[in-house]
């Protein structure tokens, strides 16, 4: 499988169109009201499968605390209805996780719905570890809903230890 993902400045519409022709209840959001821009902004990769594009990537920065050290990236994915249940999503997770490492972030996040099995997988299998319940997070068409935290530590940066982390690298 030929997985490659490229940054992009903006989604091309028809990938837009793809995946807006068909909602199901984890991407039914109702009246949407854009967000403010996160600082640092929302970065976007296209998800390609032998150069057609299936899908795509996002990943914006979350804070904990206030030196760049502190900073995870939280990602998200989108596969066109055609193409799900192929592994292109944690194939594509996974690349996306290795190079926001490679940028220097030790932890990268992503979270999905409690009810949302396929992706749960897809993460677990990008390398994603499950770290809990997140109550009442996420406002969509239907409600609110539960969402599970997952992350991806890079094992070359950090060396946790109960009670700390120690950096190595």
């Amino acid at each position: 499988m030929g997985i490659t993902i490229m940054e992009v400045d903006q989604l091309p519409q028809e990938l837009i169109n793809q995946l807006n022709v068909e909602k199901d209840e984890y991407s039914d959001w109702g009246d949407i009201i854009p967000a403010p821009d996160s600082p640092g902004g929302i970065r976007r990769w296209l998800i390609q499968c032998n150069e057609i594009v299936v899908g795509n990537l996002s990943a914006r920065p979350s804070a904990y605390g206030p030196n760049h050290g502190s900073i995870a990236m939280n990602i998200g994915v989108a596969i066109a209805p055609a193409y799900r249940f192929r592994g292109f999503g944690s194939a594509a997770q996974q690349r996306l996780a290795q190079l926001l490492h490679r940028e220097g972030y030790v932890r990268v996040e992503a979270s999905t719905d409690v009810m949302n099995v396929a992706e749960q997988r897809a993460l677990a299998k990008a390398g994603f570890q499950y770290e809990g319940t997140l109550r009442s997070a996420q406002l969509r068409a239907s409600g609110r809903h539960d969402l599970h935290a997952w992350s991806h530590i890079d094992a070359h940066a950090v060396d946790v230890r109960q009670g700390g982390v120690t950096t190595t690298g």
